[in-house]
């Protein structure tokens, strides 16, 4: 006899995420913070740092070298003792593409 257990399929990354090793300002609750970015995708940033917890809204300033400073604002997804994972919200087209300078070059 052949047992079939349905298994939840595993969460897929639909942006590929590259290093991003720059400072960037998060304001949230009435106070800035500068962190260090760890890596960068289309769709959000992983910044370095215990200091937001899962669900905070933030608005983010990316400085991305050599381009546009992007401000947007994001939520906190996922958080360990490392880091935390913001989720954009909407971006316009000019930071998109500004993103999309950034990122493109650097995947692998």
């Amino acid at each position: 006899m052949i047992s079939i257990t349905a298994q939840p399929p595993s969460p897929t990354r639909s942006h590929p995420r590259v290093d991003a090793r720059f400072m960037v300002k998060l304001f949230t609750q009435g106070k800035a913070v500068l962190a260090k970015a760890d890596n960068l995708s289309m769709e959000g940033l992983r910044v370095l740092g215990d200091f937001l917890a899962s669900g905070d809204r933030v608005t983010l300033s990316i400085p991305l070298p050599d381009d546009r400073e992007v401000v947007t604002a994001a939520t906190v997804r996922r958080r360990d003792e490392e880091a935390v994972a913001v989720e954009f919200d909407q971006l316009d087209w000019d930071d998109m593409f500004a993103l999309a300078r950034f990122v493109h070059p650097r995947l692998p």
